[in-house]
């Protein structure tokens, strides 16, 4: 079993401790978790189990490839469980693990934060697209 390699001490921390080296595990996970499907994906399984083909319809604009994958990694990751029953047609579920719910928790905390700034967030944005209008003139 591969031990998880030590970016660096975590109580003095800086994003240069793990953001330049690709075998830093931390990075790992946070490239993972950060990723748009996976977040998805623990959006939709939190408090429930969901089959392939109902996370499928409920995620627009993502492949069966891509969500396969993604479903994969985050298994690997012990953050989501498979249940395969053995039925035909074969019947597959999902659902969180507690580590995928603990995750879950911290990302809420992120999509609260973004909900209770979006305001904010969009007259920066409006105010960055004035002041490039007039700079491109």
């Amino acid at each position: 079993m591969k031990l998880p390699s030590p970016c660096s001490d975590t109580e003095d921390y800086t994003a240069r401790q793990w953001d330049t080296r690709a075998e830093c595990e931390v990075r790992q996970v946070l490239d993972r978790i950060a990723d748009k499907w996976s977040l998805l994906v623990l959006a939709l399984l939190d408090r429930r189990t969901l089959r392939f083909t109902e996370l499928r319809r409920s995620i627009d604009g993502v492949s069966p490839r891509m969500l396969t994958s993604t479903v994969r990694q985050l298994e690997r990751d012990g953050l989501v469980e498979r249940t395969v029953y053995p039925v035909v047609p074969p019947r597959v579920e999902y659902r969180l693990t507690p580590l995928g719910v603990s995750l879950h928790d911290m990302v809420q905390s992120l999509v609260t934060w973004t909900e209770e700034h979006q305001d904010e967030i969009a007259a920066a944005r409006d105010e960055y697209d004035r002041k490039a209008a007039e700079s491109a003139y």
